[in-house]
């Protein structure tokens, strides 16, 4: 089953966040997005029933190998984007967006073929 935009970015965020610290809150996520807390509550809620994280008794939120591979995914999506129109020389922040929006839509096919060109103009 295709995960919507929004859930994947729930997904990124913890993944990211949990590369900084093994503490992951729904605070965290929360200032990290910009989201409100009922927002917030409500997706990790969602995301607890599909299966893609779970939430100890202390309110860690954990990916399930099933959440960390979405994650991975988008993430890897978003880095390699990123870095691709970047080198097109588009400004960082603007590479950045538009990746942001690109990840989510963008087939296996067209992505699998522009890692590949971007690794092959290294």
């Amino acid at each position: 089953m295709k995960l919507k935009e929004s859930a994947e970015m729930y997904l990124e965020t913890i993944y990211v966040l949990s590369k900084k610290s093994s503490y992951v809150r729904s605070i965290d996520v929360c200032e990290y997005m910009g989201y409100s807390k009922p927002s917030v509550s409500r997706a990790v809620g969602l995301l607890k029933e599909g299966g893609y994280i779970t939430v100890g008794h202390d309110g860690a939120l954990v990916l399930t190998d099933l959440g960390l591979a979405a994650a991975q995914k988008t993430y890897e999506r978003h880095t390699v984007l990123s870095e691709l129109f970047e080198r097109l020389g588009v400004s960082k922040d603007v590479a950045v967006a538009d990746a942001c929006k690109i990840e989510h839509v963008i087939s296996d096919e067209t992505f699998e073929a522009l890692k590949k060109h971007l690794n092959n103009n290294k």
